[in-house]
């Protein structure tokens, strides 16, 4: 297991799909892909995803379950630290300001008050 971070778009969908279901065979994996392609190339990205560290599986019958080796919400904060330090030298509010100058942002007045209140909690020390 190598734990590496990067994932394909159809890596990530993959994921997507085993985290909708919390376990999924491959053959309800493939069901849910668009576009999907052969069971052959679904069981290889299977393997390259156990291989990275973002699934393991058991053996129930002839068939192999596959689940995700860390929480969706674990796993949405580590590839967001990935994202922040690649693309904003780690800045939560260079990240911000990008996606707001971003024409087809649109944030809703329910979403801008609940991020002032999230600010205000973490301004407090009360996560």
């Amino acid at each position: 297991m190598t734990h590496d971070p990067h994932l394909s778009r159809r890596e990530r969908q993959i994921m997507e799909a085993v985290y909708e279901r919390e376990t999924a065979t491959a053959a309800q994996i493939t069901e849910a892909l668009p576009d999907a392609p052969s069971n052959t190339a679904v069981r290889t990205l299977l393997r390259i995803l156990e291989r990275k560290g973002h699934l393991t599986h058991v053996r129930q019958g002839r068939e192999f379950v596959y689940k995700p080796t860390q929480p969706r919400q674990r796993a949405a904060r580590s590839a967001l630290r990935r994202l922040l330090d690649t693309f904003f030298d780690g800045s939560v509010e260079q990240a911000l300001a990008s996606y707001l100058a971003d024409p087809k942002s649109r944030l809703s007045e329910a979403e801008m008050k609940r991020l002032a209140e999230l600010i205000e909690q973490a301004r407090s020390g009360k996560h």
